[in-house]
C-alpha cells in the first residue's frame, strides 16, 4: 500500500469540515433565533417576565450548549470523509445539514416554550 492509496489525511479532512460547516454556522444561529424569537412573541406578555439579567445569561447559556451541539457535526462529517462514502459526502453532507437543523429547531421550540408557557 502506497500513499496514493491511503486517502486524505486527517489534516485534509478536518480544513474540509471547516471549510463546509463554518460557513453554515450562521444559517443554524439565525434558524434557533428565529424560533425562539416566535416562541417568546407566542407567550407575550407572560414571556416578558423573563428579559431580566438572569434571563438572557440563561439564553446566553443555551445559545453557547446550542452552538457546542451544532459543532457534533463534525464527528459525523469526519467520520463519512474517513469512511469508504467519501465520493458521496456532498449527499451526506445535505441529509446531515437537513437533520441536524431540524432536529436543534424542534429542540429549541421545546426549550423556549417550556421557559416562557411553563404548564
Amino acid at each position: 500500500m502506497n500513499a496514493m492509496d491511503a486517502g486524505p489525511s486527517l489534516r485534509e479532512v478536518i480544513t474540509d469540515a471547516l471549510r463546509y460547516w463554518e460557513p453554515r454556522r450562521w444559517l443554524y444561529n439565525l434558524l434557533l433565533a428565529a424560533v425562539v424569537g416566535g416562541e417568546f412573541i407566542a407567550a407575550w406578555p407572560t414571556s416578558r417576565t423573563f428579559v431580566t439579567f438572569d434571563g438572557l445569561l440563561a439564553l446566553f447559556l443555551l445559545a453557547v450548549l446550542a452552538n457546542v451541539a451544532y459543532s457534533t457535526v463534525y464527528v459525523a462529517d469526519v467520520f463519512i470523509q474517513l469512511s469508504g462514502f467519501h465520493a458521496k459526502r456532498a449527499a451526506w453532507r445535505r441529509v446531515l445539514l437537513v437533520v441536524g437543523f431540524a432536529f436543534a429547531a424542534i429542540l429549541t421550540h421545546f426549550f423556549a416554550s417550556g421557559i416562557w408557557r411553563p404548564a
